[in-house]
């Protein structure tokens, strides 16, 4: 059997020391597979997403495997693998998707690849040269998901990927997510469930900061996971 892409041990996360927003949980992502991450309100989808890109310095994890070898969630090499789409971005706010592509490739080494595909499947053709600022909400998010399917990482991370999209782009994104196994692994949180029972081949529960549940195969379906969720609203 092959080895996992990432393997986490105890991972914690904080605001403020003594109220963990992830309390010591352990993870492992394969390759090849999309894990779709669910939760309520508050569950931590959002901080476990930004410490996995770097971008939340109160943590602490008993261990972190990146193919079996010891990582840090900052190293080079890690960061080299991984691309993360936020569910709200106003970063580069005076780049074209075009301008904004080409940095992104340049930084992790990679060559210029044909988007046209991409701009065609999120209708995107008029916007190509408009600067992100002047964006709608929902055509800034195509912006990084078009990117990040066009870098292609190893590790794929979303973060509410259909928040903001139209039904044709939302369709479009789930053939996306779905074959995107042939590239790497995706992990990507949704409250919606039409996204993880379409997409995911293993259902992850996040529940006040901790896994709770797994679902995997057949036991993907919208009633065991409303059961979930309703579980974490009973004290």
């Amino acid at each position: 059997m092959s080895e996992p892409v990432l393997e986490l041990q105890k991972l914690h996360a904080w605001y403020n020391e003594g109220n963990h927003v992830l309390s010591g949980f352990s993870l492992q992502l394969w390759p090849q597979e999309v894990v779709g991450l669910i939760g309520l309100n508050g569950a931590g989808k959002t901080t476990f997403l930004k410490t996995l890109s770097g971008l939340h310095e109160k943590f602490r994890c008993d261990g972190i495997r990146l193919h079996g070898q010891p990582a840090a969630f900052r190293d080079k090499g890690f960061k080299l693998c991984r691309y993360t789409v936020f569910a709200e971005d106003n970063s580069f706010r005076y780049f074209t998707f075009r301008e904004y592509l080409s940095y992104v490739v340049a930084a992790y080494k990679k060559e210029l690849p044909d988007v046209a595909g991409l701009v065609e499947g999120f209708h995107f053709e008029s916007y190509v040269n408009t600067l992100l600022k002047d964006l709608s909400t929902g055509n800034r998010k195509k912006v990084f998901l078009m990117t990040a399917f066009a870098l292609r990482p190893e590790l794929l991370l979303l973060d509410e990927p259909v928040n903001g999209l139209d039904f044709q782009s939302t369709e479009y994104l789930y053939q996306l997510i779905g074959g995107y196994k042939e590239h790497g692994t995706v992990l990507f949180s949704s409250h919606i469930l039409e996204s993880i029972t379409l997409t995911a081949d293993r259902v992850l529960v996040l529940e006040k900061g901790q896994l709770r549940r797994s679902f995997e195969g057949e036991e993907i379906n919208a009633t065991n996971i409303r059961e979930a969720l309703q579980d974490e609203k009973e004290p």
